[in-house]
């Protein structure tokens, strides 16, 4: 007799850059009777193929900031679940994904730390102008400019979550005052900390370091625009590693050029990677590093396993955690009533 043939196993697309064939997501989902394949941005462009292109027979997605458009949504007739690794999903049609009813999640926590410790790391360089000094000694100066101390000095946190918290428990630490700002706060964070909550106008003017954790959406971007950096002290800095579309950076640039602003340190642009014309390419004051917050081993690894047990759970008939568009089933049941 004719055996039947096997039945394929269902892909999952991995776009991820970081994540390699042979890893722990490659092996967890293999384990899982799935097929991984790896499509990252550079692959891609080596290869003159397009994301559309290559989500037409797959089942799911481990993605990274690759643009999930309705256009790429709609060429994967397959798709159930958008496995986003980390915590912003603004690259994704959320409402196509719905409609055609595909899962979206993310990592939330995964990131956590290392975002925490890199905002640390950019308030301090702005803090002492660490790499200002160390480009003044690589070319034979000796410079000894007098920076600042953070103990004593006041953190705003705009959007006190996850990572915002753990932000404001390391600037305690170090002897920092901290003020907050979020539609939702955690009252008994507040009342266990002692962080104090302000409107949005009373967090910008009071700051020394203000520190963004916020989502990109219609109500947040350029939410610190000109007004709002008027309202800063003219010696204060701005730290961004949310999203870059929170700042407007023309207004920065302005208000930094102007001397309304003593600097700025953005791990996120806009634009990435960041424009050769950038203005802020030219600023002293402003550091730039290259969206770098969540990339470290421990955190990229979480994440990814996160991303990957998601899909397992999706496709084993599970309820995946993290979902952000619990819509999506109401698709999905209309499409098998028909």
């Amino acid at each position: 007799m004719t055996q039947p043939p096997k039945e394929r196993a269902p892909r999952v697309l991995v776009t991820t850059p970081y994540l390699e064939p042979g890893g722990e997501v490659d092996r967890m989902l293999r384990e899982a009777g799935l097929e991984p394949v790896f499509a990252r941005r550079a692959d891609r462009e080596a290869a003159g193929t397009t994301l559309a292109r290559c989500v037409t027979d797959v089942a799911a997605a481990v993605a990274g900031t690759d643009p999930f458009s309705a256009e790429v949504i709609a060429a994967a007739p397959r798709l159930r679940i958008l496995s986003r690794c980390g915590v912003g999903y603004d690259n994704i049609d959320l409402a196509a994904a719905t409609r055609h009813g595909v899962a979206v999640t993310i990592t939330p926590g995964t990131n956590r730390v290392s975002v925490a410790e890199h905002v640390l790391a950019l308030m301090l360089n702005c803090a002492r102008r660490i790499p200002q000094n160390l480009t003044a000694v690589r070319g034979g100066g000796w410079t000894q400019e007098s920076g600042r101390e953070l103990h004593g000095a006041t953190l705003g946190v705009v959007g006190l979550g996850s990572i915002g918290k753990t932000v404001a428990r390391a600037a305690l630490a170090l002897g920092m005052r901290v003020v907050a700002h979020d539609p939702w706060l955690d009252e008994d964070f507040l009342k266990e900390t002692g962080v104090q909550a302000r409107p949005l106008a009373g967090v910008l003017a009071e700051a020394d370091f203000l520190t963004l954790h916020i989502s990109l959406d219609e109500t947040t971007r350029h939410l610190i625009d000109a007004a709002a950096l008027r309202r800063m002290k003219p010696d204060a800095y701005l730290i961004n590693t949310a999203r870059g579309g929170v700042v407007d950076e023309d207004a920065l640039a302005d208000a930094v050029e102007e001397g309304r602003l003593a600097g700025a340190a953005l791990d996120v642009t806009e634009h990435e990677p960041l424009p050769d014309d950038s203005r802020l390419r030219a600023l002293d004051s402003v550091l730039v590093t290259a969206h770098i917050g969540a990339a470290t081993v421990e955190a990229r690894a979480r994440s990814g396993a996160m991303a990957a047990r998601h899909v397992i759970d999706l496709l084993a008939g599970r309820t995946p955690e993290h979902l952000v568009n619990p819509g999506y089933a109401h698709a999905v049941s209309a499409a098998g009533a028909r």
